[in-house]
């Protein structure tokens, strides 16, 4: 039974919300009269003048929406990424001492390191706005059509007869008075005044899928439906902004309008800027990474060179080079290319990604947060069983159901639609019988009654209701055949029964029959009519799961994602649905056990539960956002108003194109068909997506650092600088656009098995420890050029840079095959085509450019055929000595990438 809700028995955390929370509270717990009086309003509705004046006090009846920025705004933001900001720093250190110094000194200029840094910026953050601006258009194309229009009761002036006009919903006001009907959403809080069977569906607040009766303050001691922990939504005479009206009609008086309203209040929670997710703080983690490893070698450089040499300028110019030598200049590109492309790929799928990030997220997710209703299951209630009274199937319980829904007039409800469509194909049902009247369903008798005749002349009455109301007029019942009493041992055991499906999550109806005499019978069905019933069968009614759930939970859980249920729903009706899906449901954690908890307690439970039950819009955010706390990569699956907030808040937010459009604005990707395995592909490109950023981060990161450690060791020894400056540019960006080839690039299928994070420790001890390896071999290479083709003065120092310049070139592109994988490459696995046609043309590129007539310009020259010989034993030591050192790595530190 409902009850009125005492605001000063709310907890201190509940009495922290915004006080339109309590206003509509408020006016369910007081006389008609003097809501009335407080909205200074009347059963005649407004004046158009009064209608006026508070538009402009309460402003117009709409919600806080996060939209889209501007394109110029966007296009701003695609360049707001840590890895640029490095790559900007170093471009203006590369124009200072390129072309402002040499300028000035009347030295010749040269923008060409400049001009490589800002195209790689360019590129990186216009394609990255291209796929969002044209996904968050596709993201605006699903926004569904709602309705604008409202029937209002208003008035010229205090004398003039009230009359029922169309309103645009945006310009009701508190005091206004409307029609509601079925298929109508409520289009702002509103306490009810007159009421005809109104049923309301709340899914979209609350989570429950079957819907609840409403009715006026008179009627309030009869409504019968569970309040729940949201409280609001369970005041039996209100009505809340978003939810629906599935059946007959009301007359309300609004309340509260657009950001006053309760989902108002939910709606400004998500508008505003988002928290760091996932990716963003591993950006910036390894960012800082970079950023450290440059604020050690470039100091070492140059004092080393500075000491060595004698010039401090050059030294100075050569250590700033060596900066930008260290960087992976095309980080920004290869993440924004990766990103995108994992987008497409998802596209292809029918998913909608709004923002690029989110794919990496994706990817990192180790644990989902659902939703049940409208996610997990259908939204929708279907008949789940047709049962004699021993619990048994019986085909003659859904025979007379049939003919129930069947043959009445009225607005179908949710139990007679599932009844209908479950039989929809059923060639052997019995349709020799017609109807003769009929007693619609009533909140009060909760049943519904037909009477029918076949052509033999037969009458019968076919009652479907509520279980206690059934057995209240029923004397008899069927068993095996058998016509017996119905005594008090058989209604225990009936309403036990009932009750154990009840505990299961199943809704239950009685169906009864009573055979009336053909002769003395009236034509009219009366209420009286409906005695002496005999019980025929039980129906059980679900809200069933989607068909692509199950699969879809296991293949999450064989990908190392956990399945978390959070709903506003009873833990009863969850826990079957979780066992449906095979999830191990546990000891559900209830809403009000949440509120009672400190943010401390909760972050100590949040891991040790499945379900969370009964939740607020608040609850599902605190859970996510500790989950979060406690190191987990968390995503959100909804599709309500009260799922808004927890989306916002995930690291990624996922809903469906038939979500409310509060829910689509708060997610970060939108699946747009209605099969769940599609999120088992997302996870798995996203994971793809990030191993090949992470696997160019990694090998060129290293590589970058075996440069500066080699150029390092030969400052030391050698009279002259080992490698130009435009050279070591030139190399870096060689190997780098070779590299763009990478997002088409696969992964090993143990790396998308499990969930994927930025691991910037990992990366500075993979940079650490591949790096000197090509040094090693530089070192060789040095050795090589000065003792065995003597370019071991200033006047062969072109000779000595031509030699290195190649082996470098070659060693740094050719590692990339043994790096990019843990397992035997080439034997084991292989890399893509494009890697594979990459890496042929960087090697032609490589040696051939000492020979072109380009070689001047770069301050190369060709090398003696002999030369050839010496690259390829030490290309081939590089690469077994890689593979030997990768295999000790994975065997000391338990990972690869």
């Amino acid at each position: 039974m409902t009850q009125l809700i005492d605001i000063a028995q709310y907890t201190p955390r509940q009495r922290a919300n915004p006080p339109e929370h309590w206003r509509i509270a408020d006016e369910a717990q007081v006389s008609l009269d003097t809501t009335f009086a407080t909205l200074n309003s009347s059963a005649e509705g407004l004046t158009h003048r009064q209608a006026e004046e508070r538009l402009a006090q309460f402003g117009l009846n709409q919600v806080a929406q996060e939209k889209a920025p501007h394109a110029l705004i966007q296009l701003l933001l695609a360049f707001n990424n840590p890895f640029i900001f490095v790559l900007m720093g170093l471009a203006a250190i590369s124009f200072f001492t390129d072309y402002w110094l040499p300028a000035r000194k009347g030295e010749e200029t040269d923008l060409t390191g400049v001009t490589i840094m800002l195209v790689m910026i360019s590129l990186s953050g216009l394609l990255r706005f291209w796929q969002e601006f044209r996904t968050n258009k596709a993201a605006d194309a699903l926004k569904s059509l709602v309705q604008t229009r409202v029937t209002a009761r208003r008035r010229t002036d205090d004398r003039a007869t009230a009359q029922w006009i169309d309103v645009n919903q945006q310009h009701l006001v508190p005091g206004d008075i409307i029609s509601l009907s079925a298929g109508d959403i409520i289009p702002a809080d509103v306490r009810l005044i007159d009421t005809r069977d109104l049923l309301v569906s709340q899914a979209a607040l609350t989570g429950e899928a079957l819907p609840v009766e409403k009715c006026c303050l008179n009627d309030a001691q009869h409504a019968l439906h569970d309040i729940g922990e949201n409280a609001l939504p369970g005041l039996a005479n209100i009505c809340l902004m978003g939810s629906s009206v599935i059946s007959d009609h009301a007359t309300a008086i609004v309340v509260a309008t657009g950001s006053q309203s309760w989902f108002g209040s939910l709606a400004k929670n998500i508008v505003g800027k988002r928290a760091p997710t996932s990716f963003d703080r591993g950006v910036n983690s390894v960012s800082w990474l970079l950023i450290r490893f440059m604020a050690i070698m470039v100091p070492v450089v140059l004092v080393i060179n500075g000491l060595s040499k004698g010039d401090w300028l050059d030294a100075t110019l050569f250590a700033l080079a060596v900066a930008v030598g260290l960087t992976p200049e095309m980080l920004p590109m290869i993440v924004s290319t990766n990103l995108a492309k994992g987008a497409m790929a998802m596209a292809r799928r029918k998913v909608v990604v709004k923002r690029l990030n989110a794919m990496q997220n994706f990817g990192a997710m180790d644990v989902l947060c659902t939703d049940k209703t409208g996610t997990l299951t259908e939204d929708h209630i279907a008949l789940a069983q047709h049962l004699d009274i021993l619990g048994r199937p019986c085909r003659q319980a859904l025979q007379l159901a049939w003919l129930n829904s069947v043959h009445q007039s009225g607005m179908k409800n949710l139990m007679d639609r599932a009844v209908l469509e479950f039989a929809r194909d059923d060639r052997c049902l019995p349709r020799d019988w017609r109807k003769i009247d009929e007693l619609p369903f009533d909140f009060t008798r909760r049943r519904l009654s037909v009477s029918l005749s076949d052509d033999r002349g037969q009458h019968q009455l076919i009652c479907k209701g509520a279980v206690e109301e059934v057995l209240a007029i029923s004397t008899h019942l069927e068993q095996s055949g058998q016509i017996v009493a119905l005594d008090q041992g058989w209604r225990d055991e009936i309403l036990q029964r009932a009750a154990a499906f009840n505990q299961q999550g199943y809704r239950v109806l009685l169906v009864a029959t009573r055979k009336l005499d053909s002769q003395g019978w009236h034509q009219r069905l009366l209420p009286e009519d409906e005695r002496d019933l005999t019980l025929c069968g039980m129906l059980t009614f679900l809200d069933p799961v989607k068909a692509s759930a199950a699969a879809a939970i296991c293949a999450l859980r064989d990908n190392g994602v956990q399945v978390k249920v959070l709903t506003g729903d009873s833990p009863l009706i969850t826990a079957k649905i979780c066992r449906d899906l095979a999830i191990d449901a546990g000891v559900p954690l209830l809403g009000e056990e949440i509120e009672q908890m400190s943010d401390e307690q909760l972050q100590a439970r949040v891991g040790l539960h499945t379900i969370f039950a009964r939740l607020t819009p608040s609850q599902k955010t605190r859970v996510v956002t500790l989950l979060q706390a406690n190191g987990h990569t968390v995503g959100f699956l909804g599709d309500g108003i009260n799922d808004a907030e927890a989306l916002h808040a995930a690291d990624v937010g996922i809903s469906v194109d038939n979500a409310t459009d509060i829910a689509k604005e708060s997610a970060d990707i939108i699946l747009l068909e209605k099969s769940l395995l599609v999120l088992e592909q997302g996870v798995l490109a996203g994971r793809q997506t990030f191993g090949n950023i992470i696997k160019y981060l990694n090998i060129t990161a290293s590589s970058n650092f075996g440069n500066v450690f080699s150029i390092l060791v030969a400052s030391a020894f050698i009279p002259f600088l080992p490698m130009l400056a435009i050279q070591l540019l030139l190399q870096n960006l060689i190997y780098d656009i070779s590299q763009l080839a990478l997002p088409w690039d696969k992964m090993d299928k143990a790396f998308v098995r499990k969930p994927r994070k930025w691991d910037a420790k990992n990366i500075g001890r993979f940079m650490l420890c591949m790096g000197p390896i090509s040094s090693i071999f530089d070192i060789t290479t040095f050795a090589l050029m000065w003792h065995v083709f003597g370019a071991n003065s200033v006047d062969h120092q072109t000779l000595f840079q031509s030699g290195w310049f190649i082996e470098g070139l070659l060693s740094q592109t050719l590692v990339v095959h043994m790096l990019r994988t843990r397992q035997i490459p080439f034997i084991q696995t292989r890399a893509s085509w494009p890697i594979m046609l990459t890496t042929l043309l960087v090697v032609i590129i490589g040696i051939g450019l000492p020979f072109s007539p380009l070689n001047s310009a770069f301050g190369l020259q060709p090398l003696p055929l002999a030369y050839f010989p010496w690259l390829l034993a030490t290309l081939l030591g590089y690469c077994l000595l890689s593979q030997g050192v990768k295999q000790l790595y994975i065997r000391r530190f338990g990972q690869w990438f």
